[in-house]
């Protein structure tokens, strides 16, 4: 059976026993051109309140790849990291706040970056699917205990935790601090990590460059966009008090690429005005589905969409170098009331998220630098805000092969304690090449609603010549009966390779959604029992000369009476015995 174009993904709720055998701080290897008493600057984009922050990651490596020749899992990867330490030696110092708020790198005795090591009793087996992010993975990620949220003043800049397990793999859990690096430029270091391990000498390319002078503020500053990513917005819709009044849980969803490829068509308008980008289609469907699930009152409640934009190819004057590893994002902010956002297509949706993605230019980036040094924000702001994050492009799995090769899985762990925020993630398995995993927080009663609207991609589309457009995806051959009784199964086989019709007969059938895939149609069907009320729901491969009448228009659309006449025509099909 294949596998069906999105996937719901559970993961066990469990609790991990393990015991620390030792934390140990990690110096560079070598000399390094900084003294203690000696400070950095970070740039506004580094010291943006949303970069104030650990980004947790968690890599899991399987047993069979681990020599037992080999040194400790935990001595390869300190010496390797006091190596990577020497070029990178920002990330051996600490943060500062300065007298107006602003945060840099300073330099004391006796710093460096932590390492803790860890053995559990449990088989790498007993985390359940590690191809699913998982919440109850959090021990394997270091906290101080009672450390605050948020935290990053006089930490350690990297923390890392490797857990042994019973089997003998392990894991390795990760916390970078936001404000030296974004995601690529951790992506960079790990990298460099990585290969260092693996080889046992220093590997460094492309070589690390600091340079956070490059987007010094302007004198005078000169804010010339709104910037309303960054606004204190009071918080007057039912959004941000559904989901931090209630315990919201992590939901996750294995998106394939064909449907990724089906829901870009279907956000491109009709009169071809413009071409969107598949993450401009995912984001506008995402966020139309999580603000339908929730239900956000009142209806003209203005609300948010952000996500980081890299800005590295904008930059001509001057160009960055290669090997920069620094914050170079813009948030680039949609918004639309939730009226609009509820009722309009898909392509109206996915309209203002290009926007908003195409906004991002040299001089917002400059403009960016300056607000936040004229009106540098103290909190983050979620007043009627969803935030999505990209990570698909990063080379999570392919850079941190660091000897024992790719990671089962490699990325976050849990959201709900930031429940507005959308991760899109890259699937570690390389044979499902463009599969994404997308996860996203919900109060646990409107799971259900999110997954009707967000895996469904319920929406119509009306054509000029009448044909309708309706999503919804399951897999082939899947087939969930409801209601009671003998329920109808038009033109699928049953159990004995039978077409399926109840007692009463086929009374009614209607097309939820009509698929174009090159000359074959897919189509999602329902039918209804006169006497039992029920209905079963699959997906069927339609011949396509039943069809043409669509598809020779080159739409991808089919006209409702010629479907429906299709339907009673082709899958009406003997009585189950």
């Amino acid at each position: 059976m294949a596998l069906p174009w999105v996937q719901e993904l559970h993961f066990a709720h469990l609790k991990i026993s393990l015991t620390i055998d030792g934390i140990v701080p990690v110096m560079p290897s070598s000399s390094i051109p900084a003294s203690p008493g000696d400070s950095l600057y970070l740039s506004n984009l580094d010291d943006m309140i949303g970069a104030r922050v650990f980004t947790p990651t968690i890599y899991f490596y399987q047993s069979g790849n681990i020599n037992s020749s080999q040194k400790p899992v935990m001595k390869i990867l300190g010496d390797a990291l006091a190596q990577v330490l020497v070029p990178y030696y920002p990330l051996s110092g600490r943060l500062r706040e300065t007298e107006n708020g602003k945060l840099e790198v300073f330099f004391g005795p006796k710093q460096g970056a932590l390492m803790v090591e860890a053995h559990s009793e449990m088989a790498l087996a007993d985390l359940g699917d590690l191809t699913v992010p998982n919440p109850g993975w959090e021990p394997l990620i270091f906290k101080f205990p009672d450390e605050e949220p948020y935290k990053v003043l006089d930490m350690p800049l990297v923390i890392a935790q490797v857990t042994v397990f019973r089997c003998g793999g392990f894991s390795l859990g990760l916390r970078l601090c936001h404000c030296i690096c974004d995601g690529i430029g951790a992506m960079q270091f790990v990298g460099a990590w990585a290969a260092t391990a693996k080889a046992g000498t220093l590997i460094t390319n492309p070589q690390p460059c600091w340079e956070r002078e490059l987007f010094l503020p302007r004198n005078p500053p000169v804010a010339k966009f709104r910037h309303v990513e960054f606004m204190r917005i009071e918080e007057g819709s039912s959004l941000t008090m559904s989901l931090w009044q209630t315990k919201p849980v992590q939901k996750c969803y294995r998106v394939s690429r064909e449907f990724q490829s089906h829901l870009k068509n279907l956000a491109q308008p009709d009169d071809d005005a413009f071409s969107c980008t598949t993450f401009d289609a995912m984001a506008a469907h995402i966020w139309r589905s999580w603000v339908r699930a929730l239900d956000v009152k009142p209806l003209n409640y203005e609300l948010r969409l952000t996500f980081s934009v890299n800005a590295r190819q904008k930059l001509q004057n001057p160009p960055l170098k290669d090997g920069f590893y620094g914050n170079v994002l813009c948030v680039a902010c949609a918004t639309s009331t939730v009226s609009k956002l509820v009722n309009e297509r898909l392509s109206d949706t996915t309209r203002l998220v290009r926007e908003a993605r195409l906004n991002v230019s040299e001089e917002y980036l400059k403009s960016t630098v300056d607000f936040i040094e004229v009106d540098r924000p103290k909190q983050l702001e979620f007043g009627g805000k969803l935030t999505i994050t990209q990570w698909t492009r990063f080379s999570i799995y392919e850079g941190s092969d660091f000897g024992w090769a790719r990671p089962i899985y490699a990325g976050p762990i849990d959201l709900t304690p930031t429940p507005q925020v959308c991760v899109f993630l890259p699937e570690g398995n390389a044979d499902l090449n463009g599969t994404m995993v997308m996860c996203i927080c919900l109060p646990e009663v409107v799971t259900d609603k999110f997954t009707e609207n967000a895996v469904v991609a319920k929406q119509e589309e009306q054509s000029e010549g009448g044909g309708f457009w309706v999503g919804r995806v399951v897999a082939r051959g899947e087939m969930r009966r409801r209601g009671r009784g003998n329920a109808i199964l038009c033109g699928a086989e049953g159990a004995d390779g039978e077409g399926v019709q109840c007692e009463g007969g086929c009374v009614e059938c209607q097309s939820d959604f009509v698929h174009n895939v090159g000359w074959r149609f897919a189509v999602l069907w329902r039918v209804y029992c006169r006497d039992f009320r029920g209905s079963i729901e699959g997906e069927l491969e339609v011949v396509e000369a039943d069809l043409r009448h669509g598809v020779a228009r080159g739409q991808g659309l089919v006209e409702e009476d010629d479907l429906q006449g299709c339907f009673k025509k082709v899958f009406c099909g003997p009585r189950l015995k």
